[in-house]
């Protein structure tokens, strides 16, 4: 979720600095936050057509976004399928956004990740199996149940998020869904994992070094 983190640089046997790759996660979101402050007064000019600062800095965010994800591909050799995802939805949503002089698309963008993911997370409980546990087995040892009870939360947690997005962007301010987006969801996102607490220390499976 942007922001939205990797599920396992421990797969490719490269290294990176953590707060380099915190940069690279959270600078396009920072940057983009920073223009709209600075811009969302403005309208320009380009090709006769008026544009409103959210637009132009939608189009600065695109680019940004994909040199930081080709960055951490680089660095690490691998990128996690929500960090592909959420790369193909900035750049679909954000193109249409700047395409149709529309911002609405782009306020979009995060409900659909979490629709997505959300989506494929209950399509795999309906199967009685954990797609989290593919993506986060390495990152976080769980016993079956375990992954099981977190990933039902985490299905839920994704479409509640989902139904926020549309309810603050659709009847709330442009400002009002910019700091949502940039700092509710990560708190929302962080909060959550903090609650899980009882799940990791019941169905945790110890290290080796450690049983």
């Amino acid at each position: 979720m942007t922001g939205e983190t990797t599920a396992g640089d421990k797969s490719s046997g490269k290294k990176i600095n953590p707060t380099l790759k915190m940069v690279l996660e959270l600078g396009p979101v920072v940057l983009f936050f920073i223009g709209y402050l600075k811009l969302r007064e403005e309208v320009f000019l380009i090709a006769g057509q008026e544009y409103q600062g959210f637009i132009i800095v939608t189009a600065a965010f695109i680019p940004l976004m994909i040199l930081s994800t080709l960055a951490l591909w680089k660095l690490t050799g691998h990128l996690s399928k929500m960090q592909l995802a959420t790369l193909v939805l900035v750049v679909f949503m954000g193109g249409l956004s700047v395409w149709l002089n529309d911002e609405r698309f782009f306020k979009m963008k995060p409900t659909l990740i979490y629709l997505l993911f959300g989506g494929i997370l209950g399509f795999g409980l309906m199967r009685g199996q954990s797609y989290l546990k593919v993506v986060m087995e390495e990152l976080m040892p769980l016993e079956q149940e375990g992954w099981m009870i977190l990933t039902r939360r985490i299905c839920m947690f994704f479409l509640g998020l989902a139904v926020a997005n549309e309810a603050i962007w659709r009847t709330q301010t442009t400002d009002t869904w910019v700091y949502f987006k940039t700092f509710g969801l990560p708190v929302a996102m962080f909060a959550f994992f903090m609650f899980q607490g009882q799940v990791f220390q019941k169905h945790g499976i110890p290290d080796e070094d450690e049983a």
